[in-house]
């Protein structure tokens, strides 16, 4: 599973149609070079890449008055759509999400209809509960961690970490659910960036 896959393919669906600076700009404004690590040769790869599997169809464009070089734009295909789709709810709805997936997918979020995004959240609290409970099932959290020794460590640290997933997952369905975000079944309310169509 790869952030770096869903967020290329996440910024230009909404673009319609982009070129690798306009992508790597836009991933820039939503802090993805912290939060992802996404160095800007992994997206010019990755839309290269993604070309030559179907997913993104490339344009060549003329070269711009002022004396610019041709750029390619990149144009997502219906392939292209469906992964993406599948990978944004799967970054939604696994609890074992690692942090770079789950921020792309709830940054994406707003391209789903609200009864969906809320429904793969609850299913991703579901699967943190469960998990907690397989842990919890061979360890009591506040029994003598000195006994478990680093292992007792590594499994409050998972407890706590499925604690703290539900709870901002919870939250997070609390503000879909009274109306937060412009979803994709709704009218564009104000939000300050387009959605493509």
């Amino acid at each position: 599973m790869s952030a770096t896959r869903l967020l290329i393919l996440g910024a230009v669906r909404r673009r319609g149609r982009a070129h690798g600076y306009q992508v790597r700009s836009d991933l820039e404004s939503w802090g993805a070079h912290e939060w992802a690590g996404m160095k800007p040769g992994s997206i010019y790869h990755g839309l290269k890449q993604m070309a030559a599997q179907g997913l993104l169809v490339s344009h060549d464009t003329e070269p711009s008055t002022a004396g610019g070089p041709p750029r390619t734009e990149y144009e997502i295909t219906p392939p292209g759509e469906e992964a993406y789709f599948t990978l944004l709810r799967d970054a939604l709805v696994r609890p074992d999400q690692r942090l770079d997936m789950i921020s792309a997918g709830v940054g994406l979020i707003d391209d789903l209809s609200r009864g969906e995004a809320i429904e793969l959240l609850e299913r991703r609290v579901r699967g943190l509960e469960e998990w907690r409970s397989a842990v919890t099932a061979q360890w009591t959290p506040g029994t003598d961690a000195e006994a478990w020794g680093a292992v007792g460590e590594v499994l409050g640290m998972w407890v706590h970490t499925a604690d703290t997933g539900a709870q901002w997952t919870r939250g997070l369905i609390d503000r879909l659910r009274r109306g937060a975000y412009a979803m994709a079944d709704e009218p564009l309310r104000e939000t300050g960036r387009e959605r493509a169509q």
